[in-house]
């Protein structure tokens, strides 16, 4: 397996491969971290693992956007592991995401707008805090469609199939979401054929909790990931169809991240 040390950044947030992330970044460890990503060769990819914070350990506030007197609320002085622990790696869950910093601008108070899409995904194998922000070693996650079957069906077709599935469910789940253009996968000819690409759009963009998204990025490939999503979708679309009056647009309204 492949392995790396990356710095790392922490968030009430997971993402998957393929998805664009947005960030605001003002504390210190973090600006620190965006300094040295510029200081990569314009050739080669500005690179940094995404991990989402456990349950009860986040410390940094999130919300929708970024107001300026959030902003000016949080120290910007904090060690690399404050908030995490004395073993700051059981804070994290152990799946994460690769994420290709595409832009980097950094603004006239020192802080830092960020757009990166995520790349492959990998598990932390250690978490340092000795440099000025925290780094990871990370082994590289290969995606698998799935296990053949008794009957002779391979794990490719199985995924493919599952994802016909997944699609119509994601679309009868849009049309329940009402109004929740924010987040669509639009008509057939936007959604894309292969079934793991496909998995990780709709885990994405269905409104679930960072557990749920977690178990998703974290499946051990993708026929697993897409049966639990049919699941999860079914299970959301009656839900939502039990509460006529949810404000949809509301629920996915997709913040950005301040740290």
């Amino acid at each position: 397996m492949t392995t790396a040390r990356l710095p790392l950044f922490p968030l009430n947030a997971v993402l998957f491969p393929g998805l664009v992330l947005p960030l605001n970044v003002f504390e210190e460890r973090y600006r620190a971290m965006m300094r040295a990503l510029l200081q990569t060769d314009e050739d080669d990819a500005r690179r940094f693992v995404v991990v989402a914070i456990r349950d009860g350990r986040e410390v940094a506030p999130t919300a929708t956007g970024m107001p300026d007197s959030l902003a000016e609320a949080v120290p910007v002085d904090r060690a690399p592991a404050d908030g995490f622990g004395p073993d700051p790696i059981q804070s994290f869950h152990r799946v994460g995401c690769v994420a290709d910093a595409a832009k980097i601008r950094e603004r006239a108070d020192g802080s830092f707008e960020i757009l990166a899409t995520g790349t492959v995904r990998v598990k932390l194998l250690s978490v340092d805090a000795s440099g000025p922000y925290l780094t990871a070693e990370v082994e590289e996650l290969t995606e698998e469609p799935g296990d053949e079957e008794s009957g002779g069906t391979s794990g490719a077709e199985e995924a493919g199939a599952l994802a016909e599935g997944v699609l119509r469910a994601f679309r009868g789940y849009q049309k329940r979401l009402a109004g929740a253009s924010e987040r669509s996968l639009t008509t057939g000819a936007d959604l894309p054929d292969d079934p793991s690409v496909v998995s990780y759009l709709v885990a994405a963009a269905a409104v679930l909790d960072i557990p749920s998204k977690q178990r998703l990025l974290q499946a051990p490939d993708t026929a697993t990931r897409l049966r639990e999503e049919l699941t999860l979708l079914r299970r959301e679309t009656a839900v939502i169809r039990h509460l006529p009056s949810l404000p949809a647009v509301e629920l996915t309204r997709a913040p950005t991240h301040p740290n």
